[in-house]
């Protein structure tokens, strides 16, 4: 176990020692006149009544005592924020929350874009705490967000073909032509810190054709080994829905980051499933990066509410 906040903890220690020290080091001074005079004590503190009395208070008190400080150690240590304590929730996916973007190289009215950008806009609201983008062959459509109202309107509006904004933007060039090179290294440079690993689980899915008609004497910006590198470095998963013999880049670039890749794209929405059913390990590709674990509050948290409850029950059954 480990804490976040130490000096919470630190100071709950503090506190509780000071109480119990006030406690001891503190005399109750009461006036002799105050007390009466009693005949015959011993034959009273005797008696059955007397002495299950005294019993049952001194029980109480113990029992009060120890609930008290387990419900403050309990509530000390969920300011603290501890981490690395067993966990009710999905421990794993709050640890490592998945990046996905979206890559599209095909025009709008290819039935597989279509398709893709309807099925995510329909599953984006249940992603709960990954982030997910969506990027064209020269536009950064919908940067990473978690705004997933935003980013399904954005996708349901493009994969109806009624969007606002162009898909891509309509940039002529004179001695350059898009590649799918070029578009896969748009794709992976829209992860914050792509050059180096990242907390966060990284995917990409591409869809699109293979290659791009372009010139012959016009030579893409990134080769295939420079994509590669860039990948693996940053960690990312390519996935990629090509229809193709599997020769072009994309399908390279699934095989070299342990992605899948299908060429089919009769049934996409059961490709996506298998995708999404299958994300990146945590710390699976790339370099180890010094990932701080999520909070497990869980075990103190039920701590501090069964003292409490039993704090609470308790002198109902010492009445009985």
């Amino acid at each position: 176990m480990d804490l976040i906040w130490w000096a919470v903890a630190i100071v709950g220690c503090l506190a509780l020692a000071g109480c119990v020290g006030l406690v001891l080091l503190s005399k109750q001074t009461v006036d002799k006149d105050e007390f009466m005079p009693l005949a015959n004590t011993r034959r009273l503190t005797r008696l059955p009544e007397y002495v299950r009395a005294a019993r049952r208070r001194t029980v109480s008190a113990a029992v009060a005592m120890v609930l008290l400080t387990v419900a403050f150690a309990a509530s000390t240590l969920i300011a603290a924020r501890p981490t690395g304590l067993p966990s009710w929730g999905r421990t794993n996916q709050v640890a490592t929350p998945e990046d996905i973007m979206v890559c599209v190289g095909g025009p709008l009215t290819d039935s597989a874009v279509g398709t893709t950008l309807r099925y995510f806009a329909d599953r984006v609201g249940s992603f709960g705490i990954d982030r997910i983008g969506l990027t064209s062959a020269n536009r950064r459509v919908v940067p990473l967000t978690r705004d997933y109202q935003y980013a399904a309107a954005q996708f349901a509006a493009f994969g109806q073909r009624e969007g606002s904004r162009p898909f891509v933007a309509p940039v002529s060039y004179v001695d350059y032509a898009t590649s799918v090179e070029d578009v896969l290294a748009m794709c992976l440079t829209g992860f914050p810190s792509f050059s180096e690993p990242s907390a966060q689980r990284r995917s990409m899915i591409y869809v699109g054709p293979e290659s791009l008609d372009r010139p012959g004497d016009v030579a893409p910006l990134f080769g295939t080994d420079r994509l590669r590198d860039l990948a693996v470095t940053a960690g990312v998963q390519v996935n990629a829905i090509t229809p193709g013999s599997g020769d072009g880049p994309a399908s390279e670039l699934t095989r070299s980051t342990g992605g899948r890749w299908f060429s089919d794209a009769a049934d996409v929405d059961a490709h996506l499933g298998e995708i999404r059913q299958h994300p990146p390990q945590a710390g699976s590709t790339g370099e180890s990066a010094d990932v701080r674990s999520a909070e497990t509050p869980g075990v103190p948290v039920l701590l501090a509410l069964l003292a409490m409850a039993v704090l609470w029950w308790w002198p109902v059954v010492m009445r009985r």
